[in-house]
């Protein structure tokens, strides 16, 4: 069962998820293939696929969603699994007590588990290095406005890899299941 892992990923974080996605798969016995969304022109040469974007004000990326899009026949034949990343820090609770991954769903996934054959989301921590060039235009204003916002998000790597490989275990074992 061959398995496409296409992603979007703005510094990296989201890259590394579906890497390390991609590599668990592949130590379960799967063919995998890891790329960018704007390196896939065709799906129909996978019998699944997972999908991930970094999130960022609860939306994947552009260039996730018009993949989603331009693929969503195909996408909805075969088994489809969608990720995100995106929260900072350490706290997996925000101050309303809420699991801080939920409340940081990207909207798309309620779009496209009615429009596509969604088996599983999920949303990992992400990693931010203020040290980073910006990247695209709002990060550049961000740059320059009054206390500099980009500046204050948490610095770190948050990714939970035993979670990532947990998730891709899940998606192995459907698979086998069919």
């Amino acid at each position: 069962m061959n398995v496409l892992i296409a992603y979007a990923s703005k510094h990296g974080a989201t890259q590394g998820i579906a890497e390390r996605i991609g590599s668990t798969l592949t130590a379960e016995g799967f063919p995998v293939t890891v790329r960018p969304v704007e390196e896939v022109d065709d799906v129909t040469h996978y019998d699944a696929v997972v999908l991930g974007s970094a999130a960022y004000a609860l939306h994947w990326m552009h260039a996730a969603t018009a993949f989603a899009k331009r693929h969503h026949r195909d996408l909805a034949e075969r088994p489809v699994w969608l990720f995100a990343s995106g929260p900072l820090g350490e706290d997996t609770v925000d101050k309303e007590g809420r699991d801080v991954r939920e409340s940081s769903e990207p909207r798309e996934f309620d779009k496209f588990a009615d429009e596509l054959n969604v088996r599983g989301d999920h949303v990992f921590f992400g990693k931010w290095d203020p040290e980073s060039e910006p990247v695209g235009l709002m990060e550049k204003i961000m740059e320059h406005l009054p206390g500099n916002p980009r500046g204050s998000l948490p610095a770190g790597d948050f990714r939970d890899w035993d979670e990532v490989e947990a998730w891709a275990h899940g998606i192995a074992e459907e698979l086998r299941a069919g």
